[in-house]
């Protein structure tokens, strides 16, 4: 009896196991690259992080070595057919589309956050970010440093507004 419960709670964790990778892809655009992607990617991550950001081909292989470098199962030559996939399909000029409208919270900053993060984030991203409000400025600061366009004025809106509407605190 003991045997055939380890039979049956394997065999359950295995049709899991499938059924994951393949309800992931449904959500990802088609391409060489997906399957991979779908089954290495969301073991540890659900999809809404890895389609709300955009990264390009560099910024994408800086992600997926790291995550090679902590366990995911790519080998070299699928690494780079998953780098490929999302630079192609999550890059920074590549259509963003959301499963749900997101409507940021009213405020002083709200238009900048509209229009300045989402040319490389959607809502989504935006609106399920916490973080300490010591933290945003920071992190404004470092979008800013990878291109992103503030004068020091717009960035400390930007940092204000998220601060007070997306803090953990």
């Amino acid at each position: 009896m003991a045997r055939l419960v380890q039979v049956l709670c394997a065999a359950a964790a295995l049709a899991i196991a499938i059924a994951m990778p393949a309800r992931a892809q449904g959500a990802l655009p088609a391409g060489e690259g997906r399957d991979l992607l779908a089954t290495a990617c969301s073991q540890c991550h659900p999809l809404n992080v890895i389609r709300s950001l955009r990264e390009g081909a560099e910024g994408w292989k800086r992600h997926v070595y790291n995550m090679v470098t902590r366990g995911a199962q790519l080998n070299a030559r699928e690494a780079d057919m998953v780098v490929a996939y999302l630079a192609a399909n999550f890059g920074p000029t590549a259509p963003t589309t959301s499963a749900t409208p997101v409507a940021l919270p009213t405020g002083s900053g709200k238009d900048l956050v509209e229009t300045r993060c989402t040319v490389c984030h959607d809502l989504e991203r935006v609106a399920s970010a916490k973080r300490q409000k010591s933290e945003w400025p920071a992190l404004v600061a470092n979008m800013v440093g990878r291109g992103a366009v503030a004068t020091p004025d717009e960035a400390q809106a930007i940092s204000s507004y998220l601060a007070s509407h997306f803090s953990g605190e």
